[in-house]
């Protein structure tokens, strides 16, 4: 794989932190793992310990850097946003994948009570893959193998936290006043093949960034962090380095 290419040397650069999705854990990240942590410091922050966005976010507020880069994927962009309305002065740049700033629609919200019910009542295969759709990988010759990486993290995470991050999605309230409080340099990376979230909603996350850049991912869906690694390494590395 190839490496991205660090930002200057001579910049003082921000710890960057990174925001897995529902039921995915650091090794959603790993090849932006691999390319960022020889030159700065990079922390995983995983988006668990209660079932509201808001609770999450008063857990992990303490244990972030006092000012950071901040980046986040699905379930974890929604956690991000909560991050920076709550204190943007820590949010040195702000990077959303695969995200919306709206809340859950009513029916997407009650598609998800059957799997609940599923992962509580010891069908935590099924429930995990329910939330591994069709649309969510882009086609590739690895699809299946990226297929079972995203099982796997599922059932090590565990039918607790499959509740309880369903739950997240479904209370999530509506972040477009706090996309507007980022003062930093703001990247959304947007899959080309993404049908989970449509690309109008992408887009209008880049438009209502002051500072927001919209990069399209080809050949990546749902999860181009893994899809596409190459792509979105050279992207971030970017973005670290334009100025606060």
């Amino acid at each position: 794989m190839t490496q991205a290419p660090s930002p200057s040397q001579s910049q003082e650069l921000e710890p960057l932190v990174l925001i897995p999705g529902m039921m995915s854990d650091a090794r959603i990240f790993a090849p932006q793992l691999q390319a960022f942590s020889g030159f700065l410091p990079v922390m995983i922050a995983p988006p668990i310990g209660g079932d509201t966005v808001e609770g999450v976010v008063a857990q992990m507020m303490p244990q972030l850097p006092l000012r950071f880069a901040l980046v986040g994927l699905g379930l974890g962009a929604v956690v991000a946003m909560e991050v920076l309305r709550r204190d943007p002065t820590r949010v040195a740049r702000l990077c959303l994948m695969s995200a919306s700033a709206q809340a859950d629609p009513p029916g997407q919200s009650s598609e998800r009570e059957p799997h609940i019910i599923g992962a509580r009542t010891g069908r935590l295969v099924e429930a995990v893959r329910s939330v591994i759709e069709p649309d969510l990988l882009a086609p590739a010759s690895n699809r299946m193998e990226l297929v079972q990486s995203l099982v796997d993290m599922g059932l090590d995470l565990g039918p607790e936290v499959f509740v309880a991050q369903s739950r997240m999605m479904q209370r999530r309230g509506d972040m477009q006043s706090a996309l507007r409080r980022c003062a930093g340099p703001g990247l959304v990376l947007r899959g080309t093949y993404d049908r989970v979230v449509p690309q109008k909603r992408q887009e209008f996350i880049g438009s209502l960034l002051p500072r927001g850049q919209v990069v399209d991912i080809p050949h990546a869906a749902h999860l181009p962090t893994l899809e596409n690694a190459e792509a979105v390494n050279q992207a971030l590395a970017h973005w670290l380095s334009l100025p606060v």
